[in-house]
């Protein structure tokens, strides 16, 4: 398992599309997954500390889950099969670990209200994820030449994230 961040939310300027772009803790590996419009904010409103006056159904997960004596103990993006993301959250249940089948969006929105450790297997790493390196294969730099492609169509500072 490679632990991860969110490293940013981006929103293209052509279409409602939105891509989290998780980053390896320890490279300078991202992990792009397209996510929803509605999920994109809920994880922009936590990372940005913005208080709601009534709770989002991530913040409704949470407090079920606390009231029930569990916690999240991380997330895990376990499986990319045919173009599409799948994930974990593994909550601890007084020692007893419980995993629960996730959309990796609705997990990492979860995550980051819970304040647990997101992490991505290898092999969806090996997969998908896009290492900006001079030392770059063939395959890898397909990836890095359709990831600029996107990125060259957001609009970076759509949900108050500045350009790197």
């Amino acid at each position: 398992m490679i632990e991860v961040t969110v490293d940013s939310i981006r929103a293209s300027l052509m279409s409602q599309h939105r891509v989290v772009i998780l980053k390896d803790v320890d490279s300078e590996r991202y992990l792009p997954i397209w996510i929803g419009p509605f999920e994109a904010e809920a994880i922009t409103l936590e990372l940005q500390e913005v208080e709601l006056a009534r709770p989002l159904t991530h913040d409704l997960l949470k407090a079920v889950i606390t009231k029930m004596g569990a916690k999240v103990s991380h997330v895990l993006v376990n499986e990319l099969r045919n173009d599409t993301f799948y994930a974990r959250v593994v909550l601890d249940n007084n020692g007893h670990p419980l995993e629960v089948d996730s959309r990796p969006s609705d997990a990492i929105a979860l995550a980051v209200r819970a304040k647990a450790p997101i992490f991505v297997a290898e092999s969806v790493m090996e997969k998908a994820a896009i290492m900006p390196d001079e030392g770059m294969s063939p395959s890898d730099e397909d990836k890095l030449s359709a990831f600029r492609d996107f990125v060259d169509t957001l609009d970076l500072d759509a949900l108050g994230e500045e350009e790197s």
